[in-house]
């Protein structure tokens, strides 16, 4: 079976068809949002580049060590990662293994995805809210790092927290796409 025919019956793996209206709503919104998210993740990794750059730089060339280059780089990388998920997993862009894709009569592999893509949404939303906690004590007890720049802990938290909540709802709405094909609750 060709990749086009995989494609025309289990779905692109891309963007949910969503066709219920009101997931249709939600699902523009994502993409929208994902869009954003993305371009700015993109920029914040670049910015992590030029910061490293210029440690190493300053650090080799000038012999003047400075201690928030690493920090900096981190909290850019933690929240390109965590909010980019959202905008990977609705091209299915994140790490799967083919092969048992390709094993599978397409009635299976539909049955497959469909668990992956429940156990993925369990764990997200898990994960979700505990950095939705995290972000709560940091933000209430004013933690930050132990450097001496000493920034809060609450932003790469809260980055966390944002990017696995849209992560959580892509997903979401992948499942219930997959739930009501014909728009309509079972």
């Amino acid at each position: 079976m060709s990749t086009a025919e995989r494609n025309l019956i289990l779905g692109s793996g891309a963007e949910p068809v969503l066709h219920s209206p009101a997931l249709r709503a939600v699902g523009r919104l994502m993409t929208l949002i994902n869009r954003l998210v993305v371009i700015v993740c993109a920029v914040a990794v670049v910015a992590a580049g030029l910061v490293l750059t210029h440690e190493a730089v300053v650090r080799y060339a000038f012999h003047h060590p400075a201690d928030w280059q690493d920090e900096m780089a981190v909290f850019l990388l933690v929240g390109a990662t965590f909010m980019s998920a959202a905008w990977v997993q609705a091209r299915r862009g994140h790490v799967a293994i083919d092969a048992i894709a390709e094993l599978l009569p397409p009635a299976a592999e539909k049955v497959r995805r469909f668990l992956a893509d429940v156990a993925s949404f369990a764990f997200c939303t898990f994960f979700s809210w505990k950095s939705w906690t995290l972000f709560h004590e940091a933000w209430e007890d004013g933690t930050v790092t132990q450097s001496a720049w000493a920034p809060p802990l609450w932003i790469p938290y809260s980055l966390m927290a944002v990017g696995m909540s849209l992560l959580a709802v892509q997903l979401l709405l992948q499942i219930l796409d997959r739930l009501l094909p014909d728009g309509e609750a079972r």
